[in-house]
């Protein structure tokens, strides 16, 4: 077969299916190609549309796709047993089966060699982790994956949760099973949005796949200019800010002043912003191109006035499935429930293995005993404690969502503490009812650096790393040099400074210049977007990153 052939055809491990590549682009033309003939055919639409998902998610990962490919047949069956039954006991076991199937894949590619390591640390033992699906990989394919490092499917905690909530859905009888196992798969894997989210309800979704075609001039302009959008955050400010400057900071704090680690620090908030919504962007406008409503996933979250404002406005699609899906079957604001427990005994044990000190357990049970004992004594204290209880657990395990380390625990446990601190003080607040823009300023800035601070933990490298860099910020920041740095990096500081001041404009003035793109005739859509593609070509030079979020 001609190379050209089998580069095209076959996953290549250099040349993934991302939307800041050409390789990309040229896949989702001969996509709406195909899709502009057999679009008004929903059934054919729907098979296409998975059939071109699955070979996507194929070019992106490789022999991982058996893993989606193996929820989605697990998923489907799984839930028409649930909505069949009529026996509660028979419906719990399906539901709880489908969860415990769900899980067990992302647990073991996200902490498989978490576990190995602790387990040989506390047993001294030597076993060692061997990625089975990189090692028929490398044998099929030539690819040189390395067999000791576990490699987690591109996106699996993103199409994980979406047959989750599905599972849920059809447990709780909100929403009933799709026709055939295609229509299901399409939900799933549907290429925009697989591999990054926006995390995609079942009820929103299915009932699109039945409706006719429509797109509007005012939806085929907006999904035109929010993919114009996503790609000028991500490559323009998202990644030449991070090439040149936060990813040499992070790598070696020590080696750089305390005031360029600060300002790498406000960049990387400006840049994990960028990265993760400019994707979203991105996938939002290819799906409307097609007559696809995916859920906004970002509301400007650093206007926000309060940590809790904040997590309303990030990756909402997250933050509403963990609130839906987490917080409230653990008993929300109300009480706690045998989950409630069940979630912090889980999680105990995810400390213990962490820390590799199995004396860590007895003080853990002790916690949870006295949890438990103390609102015997004090009932008026059981629903305040179990609301507590149950905000921490879904901060914390959304951080141990992110990955198997000290790092993210803290990260989550910060912004647990943040929200219980803000749930205390806007009792207390003489200004929480106030919209004066003094005091509005002030909740913004607050909450801004309290979000920005956090994620030194999220973005470090290492716990050392992450102590360095607070050590030059509090005892070496250079004050002396800081005119030099600011000439070194300018061109750094001013994109800076751009991406910020736009994120900050008032909601109408982007409202704005949006309906002002969108109302252009056909031809000087063209002539901007050629412009502006012109831009992020200069600025591809800096060198393309991978979207942050793909490793989550």
């Amino acid at each position: 077969m001609p190379e050209f052939l089998n580069h095209i055809l076959f996953f290549d491990e250099n040349s993934p299916l991302i939307f800041t590549r050409f390789n990309f682009w040229a896949f989702f033309i001969i996509v709406l190609t195909g899709y502009s003939i057999i679009f008004h055919k929903k059934r054919l639409r729907n098979f296409y549309l998975c059939l071109v998902s699955f070979y996507f998610y194929y070019k992106t990962g490789g022999l991982f796709v058996g893993v989606l490919v193996f929820s989605v047949i697990v998923n489907f069956y799984l839930a028409k047993y649930i909505f069949k039954s009529h026996n509660e006991v028979i419906r719990k076991f399906w539901c709880g089966l489908s969860i415990f199937i769900n899980l067990t894949p992302l647990v073991f590619f996200k902490y498989d060699y978490f576990f190995t390591e602790t387990i040989n640390t506390i047993f001294h033992t030597s076993f060692e982790v061997v990625t089975h699906s990189a090692k028929w990989s490398n044998a099929l394919f030539g690819t040189h994956f390395d067999l000791g490092v576990i490699l987690p499917p591109v996106g699996i905690s993103f199409f994980t949760f979406q047959s989750l909530s599905y599972i849920i859905d059809v447990y709780q009888k909100k929403l009933h099973p799709v026709r055939s196992i295609v229509d299901f798969g399409f939900y799933v894997s549907f290429f925009p949005q697989l591999v990054a989210g926006p995390i995609v309800r079942a009820a929103e979704f299915i009932p699109q796949m039945y409706r006719k075609y429509h797109l509007t001039d005012f939806e085929f302009g907006y999904g035109f200019y929010l993919i114009l959008k996503g790609l000028v955050k991500k490559i323009v400010i998202g990644d030449f800010i991070a090439v040149n400057l936060i990813d040499r900071v992070f790598a070696n704090p020590s080696s750089y002043s305390g005031f360029e680690n600060l300002i790498s620090l406000y960049g990387y908030s400006l840049q994990v912003y960028c990265d993760f919504s400019g994707y979203t962007d991105i996938a939002i406008g290819i799906a409307l191109l097609m007559g696809f409503y995916l859920p906004k996933n970002f509301n400007s979250p650093y206007k926000a006035k309060n940590i809790g404002d904040f997590w309303k406005r990030w990756h909402m699609s997250l933050s509403s499935w963990l609130k839906d899906y987490l917080y409230i079957p653990l008993g929300g604001n109300r009480t706690g429930t045998f989950f409630t427990y069940l979630s912090l005994a889980v999680f105990f044990m995810f400390i213990v293995l962490l820390s590799g000190n199995l004396l860590l357990a007895p003080i853990f049970v002790s916690v949870m005993l006295l949890i438990w004992i103390l609102p015997k004594f004090f009932p008026s204290a059981k629903v305040p404690i179990s609301t507590q209880i149950n905000l921490m657990i879904t901060m914390l395990l959304g951080g141990l969502w992110h990955g198997s380390s000290w790092m993210f625990v803290i990260w989550g446990g910060l912004n647990g503490i943040g929200l219980l601190f803000y749930k205390f003080w806007r009792k207390f607040s003489p200004y929480e009812d106030s919209n004066h823009w003094v005091v509005n300023f002030w909740k913004i800035f607050i909450t801004f650096n309290f979000v920005t601070f956090t994620r030194i933990w999220f973005r470090g490298e290492s716990m050392q790393g992450t102590s360095e860099l607070m050590s030059q910020i509090s005892n070496n920041f250079g004050w002396a040099i800081i005119p030099e740095v600011v000439l070194s990096y300018w061109r750094v500081l001013a994109i800076m400074a751009i991406g910020y001041i736009v994120h900050w404009l008032p909601e109408k003035v982007k409202i704005g210049y949006r309906d002002w793109f969108i109302a252009r005739p056909i031809y000087q859509k063209i002539l901007f977007s050629v412009i502006v593609i012109f831009i992020i070509y200069q600025s591809v030079s800096a060198g393309l990153q991978p979207f942050i979020y793909f490793r989550f």
